[in-house]
């Protein structure tokens, strides 16, 4: 591991150890859902099917914890995303290329030379997390070649400029910075309802007079 990567993954560590640390004490049913850590051979397995590279924060991270069983079908990420579990990553990954592959398909036999082509997926993206545990409709990938995140939806819409440009340590540390201080938090508000961190975003209609504002 290069000197670069170790204090990737460092960043990694003691991000999360906020995050964990805060769901334990303010939303247990949240931090009960969290899956463990993955071993080596089952992250090793993930990079087999992909035949992508995984950077070295991201396997930090499933090293801590690899997928969210969520509560109700919401997870503890930002907009109630879902952290995938490892086995989800595989199979979406492959879904996608399959998906991919059956486009360069269309381009070469229905297009003409100079139409837009469409890039569903690509093998250097490995999916993060999904807007809910089973629910695949949309979500965030790590593109292993550039380090940053994206968005990916079942509609492929182009998202322009919507998109933040971070990477998994920014975006794991945004959370981490909203949980211990929800004044100053700009893309989401952290919520509790039973136990459960729920982000003030993605409120079911049905849990709105349960849901009670963190204020930290």
């Amino acid at each position: 591991m290069t000197g670069t990567d170790d204090t990737q993954a460092r960043q990694i560590a003691d991000t999360w150890q906020h995050i964990d640390t805060w769901l334990r004490d303010h939303a247990p049913a949240t931090h009960a859902a969290l899956r463990q850590g993955a071993t080596e051979n089952e992250i090793a397995a993930v990079q087999d099917a992909t035949d992508a590279r995984i950077p070295h924060e991201l396997k930090t991270l499933w090293r801590l914890t690899a997928g969210d069983n969520g509560i109700n079908g919401a997870g503890f990420l930002l907009g109630n995303q879902a952290l995938m579990t490892l086995d989800a990553v595989t199979a979406f990954h492959r879904q996608q290329m399959n998906a991919q592959r059956h486009e360069e398909t269309l381009n070469a036999n229905l297009r003409t030379p100079g139409d837009d082509q469409t890039t569903v997926w690509k093998t250097s993206w490995i999916p993060v997390c999904s807007f809910g545990v089973t629910d695949r409709t949309s979500g965030l990938y790590l593109d292993t070649e550039t380090g940053y995140l994206g968005h990916w939806s079942r509609y492929n819409e182009d998202r322009g400029d919507e998109d933040e440009r971070d990477t998994l340590t920014t975006y794991l540390e945004e959370i981490a910075d909203s949980l211990e201080t929800p004044s100053l938090a700009t893309r989401d508000k952290p919520g509790l309802i039973n136990g459960a961190l729920v982000w003030g975003s993605m409120i079911n209609p049905d849990q709105e007079d349960q849901w009670v504002a963190f204020e930290g």
